[in-house]
């Protein structure tokens, strides 16, 4: 009989569970039959939407509930646990993952101070085996610190929210980061319509050698004898030094040729990924992370979430080895690089990166989606460039003498050896003037003027954030942690306090009311610095210098005073809708326009006697292909433009996806239909309108470089 028990005991599988249902396929084959492998598909347990969930009587004590339609998978998750001879929470490495394991231990009845947890970097075979080597209990200093950041956003937005609410407009919201950063884009915004352009003028030479070959090009520099920069700043001083420099002879004064060196970007952190991600493949914030998110359960890359620049011996030698086997020695640098990461950096993981260096893009490119190949093939360029040897340039900067008056200034470079370049070069979020080659010039060798070109300018207002500049400035200025950057833009822009233009942010009627409102009434609350240092007495507990409660009961006193002032102080504020030319149907008033979730509609100001409602209808310059009437763009509900025509359903059936053209087909001569790839994005391609007409045009393939930069 204790034979038999003892063979059943032996049969008892090892319980391991991770968050997502993709990780776990993986983990169960690399784990083998000794395991079973199981998903909480996220939280558990949270704090109650409908209310604030934080008791205020009893020292600030959240009140978790069990999130709806979780109550199966608990049950199960409670079966599997207790017939496991081991239970194994393998969340997600960071403080929201150690955080859902607090809870599971709670609901599973598991002693979070027990060896319970298992953590790994990568979904591969190694980091998942050596994680089961290290077990370890629950990190409650990772946990608190979360604690305390819901507990905190929960005190601002719960409260603050209900006041806007009340004072301004329903449906309105507060938030400890998302406030302060709509304050950054209406603050630029600000900036913008107060600055006052200043003119100033600048002189270009095209100048050639002495036999009138190889013209280049030099700009005015100011005066000879100082060597200082001139300031044109109106036409009539610019044309008077146009006339002399006209008449004057010039010279090579001196020539100095360097050579320099050019470090390759590190390697992507969440934001500077984020930042690359907007600029190279005009991918929000929100869409990055998605992506990301999928590579990294399906063990392509290292986990997104990090802030460090540590890279792992293993994988800097097997990036070593495959630069070297591919490009050849002299790109592979004598000793690793290492970059060093910010100072607030909380390092707790890698750098992103591909979880094997050997696994180029073009591996995957037939089995990733577009925006997973896209990405991965952006990480795996970055992170292999940034072990590259240093691309080397020759530089040179040229004085000229104009007339023994005045100085003209030439500078050019080029790539001694290419080293990372050959495989990446970082973007820039402004436009950097690209140097050009010169030819070989000589000191007191004698120039040419082949053109002179004065030009007029203005100096420009500072830009307005696009997605990639906030996220850099909510990172310089501490603003929130490298998981709350993409929500946070998605919450403002979906409250509608932000809107886009191309890839532009910028400040509604409503951001400006709201941030104004909350500038007055609740200045810290938008303070860029009182928000980042709340981040840094969050990081206090994280390290355990700090209880969690402390934190939130000096916070919370002078808040809550703050909050009863600003109930008293703040009168009603009306905001009135943008009235447009379009007369509602049913009762004859101009219908105005509303924010809705998936952008802006025309609606009734008659509401509630009044519900008509109707979308935004532009006109596309193209005839209806059928019978020649208007075309119209309409959006579906979840916001993508469809082609209708003006007289569909009555008399004309034209309806389309695809945009009609004014170009015709060649085979039959019926309007052609734009068709774009990849749900809209991707390259063109046309087709016949005609039903029965097969004629296609794709697009012109692009020619194959041998590396893109």
């Amino acid at each position: 009989m204790a034979e038999k028990k003892t063979k059943k005991t032996a049969a008892k599988k090892k319980l391991v569970i991770v968050e997502s249902p993709t990780k776990v396929d993986s983990v169960k084959k690399y784990l083998g039959s000794g395991y079973a492998i199981e998903a909480t598909m996220g939280h558990l347990r949270d704090l109650p939407k409908s209310q604030m969930g934080v008791d205020l009587e009893h020292d600030f004590e959240p009140k978790y509930i069990t999130i709806r339609g979780k109550g199966d998978l608990i049950a199960k998750l409670k079966k599997k646990a207790k017939a496991a001879s081991q239970v194994y929470l393998a969340t997600d490495p960071d403080r929201e993952g150690e955080a859902i394991s607090w809870h599971l231990a709670n609901v599973l009845s598991i002693d979070p101070s027990s060896p319970c947890r298992i953590t790994f970097n990568e979904v591969t075979k190694d980091a998942v085996k050596d994680a089961i080597k290290d077990v370890r209990s629950i990190d409650m200093d990772l946990v608190d610190a979360q604690q305390a950041r819901r507990v905190l956003d929960r005190l601002v937005g719960y409260q603050i929210s209900p006041l806007l609410w009340k004072k301004v407009k329903k449906g309105l919201s507060a938030g400890r980061v998302q406030s302060v950063v709509v304050r950054l884009i209406v603050d630029r915004e600000r900036e913008i319509e107060a600055f006052e352009p200043q003119e100033y003028w600048t002189i270009d030479l095209k100048l050639t050698n002495d036999k009138g070959r190889l013209p280049f090009l030099a700009k005015f520099h100011g005066l000879l004898a100082d060597g200082k920069k001139m300031n044109l700043t109106n036409e009539d001083e610019t044309m008077a030094i146009v006339e002399e420099l006209k008449k004057s002879d010039f010279l090579v004064k001196s020539v100095k040729r360097k050579e320099t060196k050019r470090r390759s970007a590190p390697p992507f952190t969440t934001s500077t990924l984020q930042q690359e991600a907007s600029r190279k493949l005009n991918f929000t914030s929100r869409r990055t992370m998605i992506a990301a998110q999928q590579l990294y359960e399906m063990g392509y890359i290292t986990y997104m979430r990090t802030d460090s620049l540590r890279i792992a011996a293993v994988a800097q030698n097997e990036a070593r080895s495959f630069i070297g086997s591919t490009y050849g020695s002299a790109y592979v640098p004598k000793t690793p690089k290492n970059y060093r990461a910010k100072k607030s950096a909380q390092d707790a993981h890698e750098a992103i990166r591909p979880t094997f260096a050997v696994n180029t893009p073009e591996k995957y490119k037939d089995k990733l989606k577009p925006d997973l190949f896209k990405l991965y093939r952006l990480i795996w360029l970055r992170f292999m460039a940034s072990q590259m040897s240093d691309a080397v340039l020759d530089t040179v900067n040229v004085d000229i003498a104009c007339g023994g008056k005045y100085l003209a200034k030439a500078s050019g470079s080029v790539v001694k050896f290419p080293g990372f370049m050959t495989l990446y070069v970082e973007s820039k979020d402004e436009e950097e003037e690209k140097s050009k080659k010169l030819p070989t010039l000589e000191e007191n060798q004698a120039l040419m003027l082949k053109e002179i070109d004065p030009g007029q300018h203005f100096t420009q207002p500072p830009p307005r954030y696009t997605e990639a500049t906030l996220v850099k400035a909510m990172e310089e200025d501490g603003i929130g942690r490298p998981s709350t950057y993409a929500p946070t833009i998605a919450t403002i822009t979906a409250r509608g306090y932000v809107a886009r233009e191309g890839k532009a942010l910028y400040p509604t009627e409503l951001g400006f009311i709201v941030t104004d409102l909350m500038k007055e009434n609740f200045e810290d609350i938008v303070d860029v610095e009182f928000t980042a240092n709340m981040e840094d007495k969050i990081e206090d507990v994280a390290e355990g210098n700090k209880p969690w409660k402390q934190l939130i009961r000096e916070f919370y006193g002078d808040f809550s005073h703050t909050l009863k002032e600003a109930e008293e102080k703040i009168g009603q504020i009306e905001i009135k809708d943008e009235v447009s030319d379009v007369i509602c149907e049913k009762c004859g008033r101009n219908m105005v326009y509303k924010q809705g979730k998936f952008g802006k509609f025309l609606a009734c100001p008659g509401f509630p006697e009044c519900r008509n409602t109707k979308a935004i209808v532009e006109e596309l310059d193209v005839p209806c292909p059928k019978c020649g009437g208007k075309v119209l763009i309409k959006k579906s509900k979840k916001g993508a433009a469809f082609y209708t025509c003006e007289h569909n359903p009555e008399t004309c059936d034209f309806i389309s996806w695809n945009e009609p053209t004014n170009e015709r087909c060649p085979d039959c001569g019926a309007q052609l239909l734009k068709v774009r790839a990849f749900k809209r994005r991707g390259p063109v391609s046309y087709k016949c309108s005609n039903d029965t007409c097969d004629y296609v045009r794709k697009p012109t393939p692009k020619k194959k470089t041998a590396a893109k930069k």
